[in-house]
């Protein structure tokens, strides 16, 4: 009701939107696609699930409207990687984002932060690296610690260190500092199911942790040079 004449984005977020029969991809995909006032498609999904098949439906949908694709990638790191069983190789990563910058595809990567050892220094890398890339967009998440996971045993037995709300503001902040201007960044933090939430409790106030972060971008300089206007 705000913005009437605004158009919208078929988001298939959850889980991974490419792991499935290819005749029922096309059928979701081209319906969503259908309605007049989608103006493009975005697939989230992983770099292992995009067999030929797939890619070539995606490029074909291209043709019609925007496709974007995002690739839930969230660490270099192949130790961390393991340790948080993401199932595939940073090779595998790379050959994803090969093919579909191949076939004109846009691509957004998603990063999460303050995942079990990983250090400053090793979040600085995977964003370095990152945008050494031809991609179009990034998606940066905090680690959320939920009920009822892995990760929740893992919190409550052995215990590892969170990112305090200031960590993760400077650490979003220098992340952006080593990004080329040409990369839409379309988050820069999230808000998880409070029910559920164990921790960080302080990513709930998901507004003043964006303010913060605009803040200190300008106190730092960091928007001198960019097409971007903080306010």
């Amino acid at each position: 009701r705000k913005y009437p004449e605004m158009n919208y984005l078929a988001y298939f977020q959850a889980y991974t939107n490419t792991y499935a029969p290819l005749d029922f991809l096309e059928k979701v995909y081209r319906e969503a696609l259908a309605h007049p006032k989608i103006a493009a498609l975005a697939i989230a999904t992983r770099p292992d699930c995009l067999p030929s098949g797939v890619l070539e439906l995606l490029s074909d949908l291209n043709r019609r409207k925007p496709v974007w694709v995002e690739l839930g990638l969230q660490t270099i790191n192949e130790e961390t990687a393991a340790f948080i069983r993401r199932g595939y190789p940073l090779s595998v990563f790379h050959e994803a984002v090969k093919s579909l910058h191949d076939r004109n595809l846009e691509i957004i990567v998603h990063l999460i932060l303050g995942l079990p050892g990983e250090t400053k220094e090793m979040m600085l890398q995977t964003v370095k690296e990152i945008g050494k890339l031809d991609i179009q967009a990034l998606k940066i998440h905090m680690l959320y610690v939920i009920k009822n996971t892995k990760l929740y045993q893992l919190y409550l037995n052995n215990g590892f260190e969170m990112l305090s709300r200031e960590d993760y503001i400077d650490l979003v902040t220098e992340q952006l500092s080593y990004l080329p201007d040409n990369i839409i960044i379309e988050r820069l933090t999230g808000d998880g199911n409070v029910d559920d939430l164990i921790a960080p409790l302080w990513s709930i106030k998901k507004v003043t942790i964006l303010n913060d972060i605009d803040k200190l971008m300008v106190a730092k300089n960091y928007y001198q040079g960019c097409n971007i206007n903080p306010k």
